[in-house]
């Protein structure tokens, strides 16, 4: 199955009660896609780099199975750049620098030869690059997942919402959810959201686990308590490549499948954080996935008599 990634490749610096990393691999395209390759999907991605980065960066896409022909490097411009500082509690931050550089520009412009890709994940950016994204397909993929965030909400909010009804899957944190619905309750949220025309809807809670929405149904899915956390960066897009990777792997739809797909994106977003930026997502082995599902398993999985 063909995933096509549209979103950011770029530097990030890090600032964490466990130290500093400066200038490392980050992006959404690149946790998405490094993510989605450890369920034998070849993800494409759409992007923008400047003449700053580095070949070592990627050929270490390239080696992870990423397809790089929508990525444009402008030599004249510097790469998206953002650093930040998080709390002692790690789930709090703040930005400290963001630098759009080649981004400010960015026209997603989508290869011939992904226009008819299966499954469609439209990462953080202004809803008109991803509407963009969606105007330029062949045909209708058959599994559409956006992400957004608060910025977009108090800056787009009437293209942002243009946006929304035209895709499957809306992915979104607890905070972003209330703003978005103007309801405290995530559960009022979620009905005021999927009015919106969405089919189903992810909040994400952090530490705390995710919940999938579709009509009636509710699927609650935790987090893996970890005994250090390192680096939250990207872990909410680890995610997201790990639910559509497992998608695309499976090419099943449904809700049940839906729910499967949850585990195996949280499963991805627990290795991001134990390591700064995409360290521990690169070599993982295929036992070291396995065995971080089955504790997934063994802490939701009980037998009780009714």
């Amino acid at each position: 199955m063909s995933l096509l990634v549209v979103g950011t490749v770029a530097f990030d610096t890090v600032h964490t009660p466990f130290g500093t990393a400066e200038r490392i691999l980050g992006g959404a395209a690149t946790y998405a896609s490094l993510s989605a390759s450890y369920f034998g999907v070849q993800s494409r991605i759409v992007s923008v780099v400047g003449g700053d980065f580095p070949q070592k960066h990627i050929d270490l896409l390239k080696d992870r199975n990423v397809d790089l022909e929508g990525l444009q490097i402008i030599q004249n411009e510097k790469s998206f750049f953002w650093e930040g500082k998080y709390h002692n509690d790690m789930n709090t931050r703040d930005t400290l620098v963001t630098e759009v550089n080649a981004l400010e520009k960015f026209e997603a412009t989508v290869p011939d030869s992904y226009k008819e890709s299966e499954y469609l994940l439209l990462g953080n950016l202004h809803p008109g690059i991803q509407d963009s994204v969606l105007e330029q397909m062949n045909k209708r993929p058959k599994l559409v997942v956006m992400d957004t965030m608060n910025f977009w909400m108090d800056i787009a909010l009437d293209e942002l919402l243009a946006t929304i009804k035209k895709v499957d899957v809306l992915s979104i944190n607890d905070e972003e959810a209330r703003q978005l619905s103007g309801e405290y309750s995530l559960v009022k949220a979620a009905k005021t959201i999927l009015a919106m025309g969405p089919k189903f809807l992810i909040i994400k809670k952090g530490e705390h686990g995710a919940l999938l929405f579709n009509d009636e149904d509710v699927f609650f899915a935790p987090a893996l308590p970890l005994e250090d956390v390192f680096d939250p960066t990207g872990a909410g897009d680890t995610f997201a490549g790990g639910f559509l990777g497992y998608i695309s792997k499976t090419d099943d739809i449904s809700f049940e499948n839906m729910k499967r797909a949850v585990i195996y994106g949280s499963a991805m977003a627990s290795f991001t954080v134990e390591k700064f930026g995409t360290d521990k997502l690169i070599g993982l082995s295929d036992e070291e996935v396995s065995e971080r599902l089955q504790r997934f398993l063994n802490l939701t999985r009980f037998d009780i008599q009714l």
